[in-house]
């Protein structure tokens, strides 16, 4: 089973660190654009103020919830980037300060989730130590727009490892959302990590690979990089397919990033 305790620290620590990205910048700053189409470091902080603040509310009030899923399907396909951008419009210092309160409510919350239970979310219902990894990686995903947008370049850590397996254990649902059946097979991913370890998931015989470092496969997973622009390889039509496609976080099949963006 799942460490919540290990993911709830290493989701602390992963906020940490965007936050030091964000904390010193000038109020002008938050202001600049990030590879996200039309979203500034202020959307960024936003949205992932936003999204605890709703993970929170899953939590704590579950069936509240369910009248959030029928606000977030009334809305349409831009719910959470129309939530950003209403959040955004507040002072730099003020945002800030929301987002580091609402993701210190949501790890009481999280840590105090009777063990078993499951919780409603945009798509299926996930277990407690599933929201805190889909934290974690949403987290380290719109760290690295901010960051781009900075021209910082993160270290990469083993904090990935949680990213990594989230990417793996969401490849059913990116072929769905994308109106495509899912492989029957499992593929075999094997990755680099960062202290130069093998992380290895799936079978070791599987016919469908997929290697390459676990900062590329992350990159991919998280639709911040093209698959072009990083050193991640497929073997098989469908692994090659799921690259084009892999997607952990939930909604409507992201846009991605353009081949040669960070080239």
């Amino acid at each position: 089973m799942a460490d919540l305790e290990a993911i709830l620290s290493d989701l602390d620590a992963e906020s940490q660190e965007v936050d030091g990205l964000v904390a010193g910048l000038a109020a002008q700053d938050w202001a600049r654009l990030t590879p996200a189409e039309g979203w500034t470091i202020a959307h960024q902080i936003a949205h992932l103020l936003w999204t605890d603040q709703k993970a929170l509310l899953s939590a704590t009030e579950p069936d509240e919830f369910g009248e959030e899923l029928k606000r977030a399907l009334a809305a349409g396909d831009d719910y959470a980037g129309q939530c950003a951008a209403e959040l955004a419009t507040a002072p730099p210092g003020e945002l800030l300060a929301r987002w580091r309160e609402g993701r210190a409510e949501l790890r009481q919350a999280l840590a105090s989730v009777p063990k078993g239970a499951k919780l409603p979310w945009y798509g299926p219902p996930m277990s407690v130590a599933s929201l805190a990894t889909a934290r974690l990686m949403e987290t380290w995903a719109h760290g690295q727009d901010v960051a781009d947008a900075l021209g910082v370049h993160r270290v990469p850590t083993g904090r990935l490892w949680h990213i990594a397996r989230f990417g793996v254990r969401t490849r059913d649902f990116a072929f769905a959302v994308n109106s495509l059946a899912p492989p029957v097979e499992e593929f075999r991913v094997e990755l680099t990590a960062p202290d130069g370890d093998t992380w290895a998931f799936g079978p070791d015989d599987a016919a469908e690979r997929v290697t390459g470092s676990a900062l590329g496969f992350c990159f991919v997973v998280t639709q911040r990089r093209h698959p072009a622009d990083t050193d991640v390889h497929a073997e098989g039509e469908s692994a090659r397919e799921w690259l084009g496609i892999a997607q952990a976080f939930a909604g409507q099949p992201g846009a991605g990033r353009e081949p040669g963006q960070f080239a």
